[in-house]
């Protein structure tokens, strides 16, 4: 261990780690950077696997006047992307896709819904900005 940066490891009854201890000056250093590791997991983690095989099916049964467009844009942070499913990191995660036309995303910037309904010879898309209504 760094004699410059004494950090404590936790261990509960059966010797397991369970948590480590960072000195306050340590922590107020590198705070961004660690906020931005802890929290990039923590958000990998948090949503389900994207419902690929609706988007699979989706596609199966394209029909429309067009081709595909696998564009995504936001209007509520203006994130947008050509390709949803090459991102890397991703902007957009897919919540649903249905036969009927109806393509749904979640921002991953700002939690808005973005929606794409696609009709025989256009595409509308819809972004209903996230609003938190815990009180």
């Amino acid at each position: 261990m760094n004699s410059k940066m004494p950090v404590q490891p936790f261990y509960n009854e059966t010797g397991q780690l369970t948590g480590v201890w960072i000195p306050a000056e340590e922590w107020l250093k590198h705070q961004d950077d660690l906020e931005s590791i802890l929290l990039k997991s923590e958000k990998k983690s948090a949503l389900p696997a994207e419902p690929l095989n609706e988007w699979t099916n989706f596609l199966m049964y394209w029909d429309f006047n067009y081709p595909v467009e696998k564009k995504v844009e936001c209007k509520g942070c203006g994130a947008l992307t050509s390709d949803w499913t090459q991102d890397d990191p991703k902007k957009f995660y897919l919540r649903s896709a249905s036969l009927g036309g109806l393509v749904a995303f979640l921002c991953l910037g700002c939690q808005s819904r973005v929606t794409k309904k696609h009709f025989k010879d256009h595409i509308l898309y819809e972004c209903s900005e996230f609003t938190c209504k815990v009180k």
